[in-house]
């Protein structure tokens, strides 16, 4: 039953309130089509249908933004991160989801003393030689308070928000649950795979739930990062960092988005550019690890021209396979090779989707090829990443969920260069260090290296070959070799079936008591009700309730296959 892909009864007041938010802002049909409006009315539960078009006079990408606000730090969570998929939605709903970056009221200290005694093990007064009780800022899941160590050293503490973690686990179970509805239930949806993309967001959840692991984050880019000295990462203080609570140098620069102190502060704006760009390609290209959330606010101008990443709760992985395929995408639009970016483009897409694989190559390779002559100063890679995902977007493709979450940061990383610097371009400091790190890539050294591990591991596949041959065909003798098939519709053919078959019971059940209570009707003596036989009245009244249950039960059927058709 639908009820039961929906979820428990423990998630149903969260599947409530979440579905009126959805309603009130103008996403009614869209809940309709997924069904969840049956579920819950079987489950007791109503939902106001009523003023809901009144309500939504917005644009629909601002509804939509308004109503992930309005749910909460998982849905604010999942719009930053569909900001980046700009294979997936159109430039409106893009500029709607990077706007989910703004603050939500703070928790009062009184709320977060009983937390903080136990992480902190005594109150924040006594183990802080100074704490300021008024939040520095708040955001969907932490907040954070300026302090002072007995050493001297000026810090802030970061505090999770007490109770977020079932709010949030509530929310991700039912996101599940949704997302496998509409992938079954919706075909148009499959290619942008909406399981994934919940697992994506959970992962992400679960990791900047973790104080701890945001400060083990920051080490290690600051690691990656010790050869570039006007890069600055928070130093970490273990003592006083538990899952629930970090504390970190403060960072008293200017802010990202305060360009226009800059200058009056003696800070050389190209000198900027040109350092973040750099820090940027060395975790990108070398390191495989970068800041994935580097908007303005997490940015952080210092004095000497150097920059300050803070805030490392959410990071990119590149494994070295994505490295090497973005080294060629990349490589591919600055030195216009189309070929080059449309096999890339091809192999992330998969081959899993009826799409035209011709007219595909044949527009990213004349959108390439309109760069021919076009000088290098004048690229902007940014603004190529874009229009790459937008035609892969018309064809109704996705990009991978990491290199997703990478042209996001790209972009938005080359607008704050250009902010910085007008004359900015990303392109001219790429291709030098892509060309390095290519050349490094095929040094005798590397290339015999990579020869051996494929050697090993071809031998050890061969070596293992037989084992496996013998076990399949020992198999077949015996009946044990079994051929799974994966077809979504026959699960619903199947809920069909049942659902007639329990109609048809419901109907001879019903036959079955008027035949019955009609011939009780002539027997007399016995107890009596309104002067009739008290049974056969009964029989009556009960044929009477099931016959109006299975009307509407046909009823209901029958929209339902008008919603759908429609």
């Amino acid at each position: 039953m639908l009820i039961e892909t929906l979820g428990a009864a423990r998630d149903m007041g969260r599947l409530n309130a979440i579905l009126g938010v959805l309603i009130r802002h103008g996403f009614g049909d869209s809940v309709r089509r997924l069904g969840m409006t049956d579920a819950l009315d079987r489950a007791g539960h109503a939902l106001r249908w009523d003023h809901a078009a009144d309500l939504a006079r917005l644009e629909p990408p601002v509804q939509l933004r308004l109503a992930l606000e309005e749910l909460g730090p998982t849905f604010v969570k999942l719009g930053q991160i569909l900001a980046g998929r700009a294979d997936l939605f159109g430039p409106d709903y893009i500029a709607e989801f990077e706007k989910l970056h703004s603050s939500v009221p703070p928790v009062p200290i009184d709320q977060l003393r009983p937390q903080l005694r136990e992480d902190l093990g005594g109150e924040p007064e006594e183990v802080f030689a100074w704490f300021d009780p008024e939040p520095l800022a708040a955001a969907s899941i932490a907040q954070v308070h300026r302090a002072r160590l007995k050493d001297g050293a000026e810090v802030v503490v970061k505090i999770r928000r007490p109770g977020i973690i079932d709010t949030i686990e509530a929310d991700l179970r039912l996101l599940g649950r949704i997302a496998a509805v509409a992938e079954a239930e919706m075909p148009n949806l499959r290619p942008y795979r909406p399981r994934q993309l919940v697992r994506e967001l959970a992962r992400s959840l679960r990791r900047e739930l973790d104080l701890a692991n945001e400060c083990r984050n920051a080490e290690r880019i600051a690691a990656n990062l010790q050869t570039l000295p006007f890069i600055v990462v928070p130093r970490v203080h273990w003592a006083h960092t538990t899952e629930r609570v970090n504390v970190q140098d403060f960072v008293g620069g200017i802010p990202g988005h305060e360009l226009a102190r800059l200058d009056a502060e003696g800070l050389d704006r190209k000198v900027l550019a040109q350092h973040g760009s750099r820090a940027v390609l060395k975790m990108i290209i070398e390191d495989g690890l970068f800041h994935a959330d580097p908007h303005p606010g997490n940015v952080f101008y210092l004095a000497g021209n150097r920059i300050a990443f803070i805030d490392f709760g959410m990071v990119g992985r590149l494994s070295e396979r994505r490295r090497e395929e973005l080294l060629q995408l990349l490589l591919g639009l600055v030195e216009r090779h189309p070929q080059t970016v449309a096999d890339v483009l091809l192999d992330w897409a998969g081959d899993d989707h009826s799409v035209n694989l011709s007219q595909l190559e044949s527009e990213i390779e004349a959108f390439v090829d309109q760069y021919h002559g076009v000088p290098l100063a004048q690229l902007s890679l940014g603004d190529m990443l874009v229009d790459v995902t937008n035609i892969l977007r018309e064809h109704h493709l996705g990009l991978p969920s990491d290199m997703a979450l990478l042209i996001k940061a790209f972009i938005t990383l080359e607008g704050m260069g250009r902010g910085l610097d007008p004359d900015f371009h990303m392109t001219a400091e790429a291709l030098p260090m892509l060309r390095q790190v290519i050349r490094a890539r095929y040094t005798p050294k590397v290339v015999a290296n990579r020869a051996w591990q494929t050697l090993r591991r071809t031998l050890a596949v061969a070596e293992q070959l037989p084992h496996d041959v013998s076990r399949l065909l020992r198999n077949a003798r015996r009946g044990r070799v079994h051929v799974g098939i994966e077809l979504h519709h026959l699960r619903r053919v199947g809920n069909q079936i049942d659902h007639a078959a329990n109609r048809l019971a419901m109907a001879l059940i019903i036959a079955a008591l008027i035949v019955g209570s009609s011939i009780v009707m002539t027997v007399q003596g016995g107890p009596t009700l309104f002067g009739l036989p008290a049974f056969g009245f009964l029989g009556f009244a009960s044929a009477f309730v099931g016959g109006l249950w299975l009307i509407r039960s046909i009823w209901r059927s029958s929209r339902g296959r008008d919603l759908t058709d429609d």
